[in-house]
């Protein structure tokens, strides 16, 4: 079933196009919850509460094209992490790095293209809450810190911040894993 055709039959209520829907999307929309959460169990919870939210939003649905089910689905499931987020305050659970500074060194992209996809999404699961959304938001969804700091209930100066702190840890974490593997 292509991507207009599936949407149009879930706008209709369909339920086999809503398992269809679901065995098709729910791998990418969960790597989506984990990188938000950095915990599997929270993750599949949000997932499911996300496909509910879908399923009762599609009359809402426009199709655009290509790929703008997809990205609907994304946008949908990710404002219901961010509901999560901030209905538990991870911004203000957020751990300071001390030991982590606002100045660093950038490590090479041939570097970060040598280091697999699944440790690096590790590395982003491990930072401290506030942190990775954050960073997920500035770097995976292309918003600015004033749109995350309307988002998530902060100032732009501790969007930036917690981005800064974020790309320092992952910059020590990169360095070290480089070290460990050459």
């Amino acid at each position: 079933m292509e991507e207009q055709e599936l949407a149009e039959h879930c706008k209709q209520g369909d339920r086999t196009a809503y398992q269809v829907l679901y065995e098709r999307y729910a791998g990418r929309l969960l790597s989506v919850c984990l990188r938000y959460t950095g915990d599997s169990d929270t993750a599949e919870d949000l997932l499911h509460d996300g496909f509910l939210k879908l399923f009762a939003s599609f009359r809402k649905f426009t199709w655009r094209g290509p790929g703008s089910l997809r990205a609907w689905m994304e946008r949908v499931v990710i404002n219901v992490v961010l509901q999560y987020l901030r209905r538990n305050d991870v911004m203000n659970q957020a751990a300071t790095l001390d030991d982590t500074s606002d100045i660093y060194d950038e490590p090479d992209p041939s570097i970060i293209d040598m280091i697999p996809q699944d440790v690096l999404m590790q590395f982003i699961r491990e930072l401290p809450p506030g942190y990775r959304t954050v960073l997920n938001l500035y770097v995976f969804e292309g918003k600015s810190h004033k749109e995350i700091a309307a988002l998530l209930g902060i100032n732009e100066k501790s969007s930036a911040s917690q981005l800064t702190r974020a790309k320092a840890s992952l910059a020590t974490k990169i360095r070290n894993w480089v070290k460990k593997y050459e």
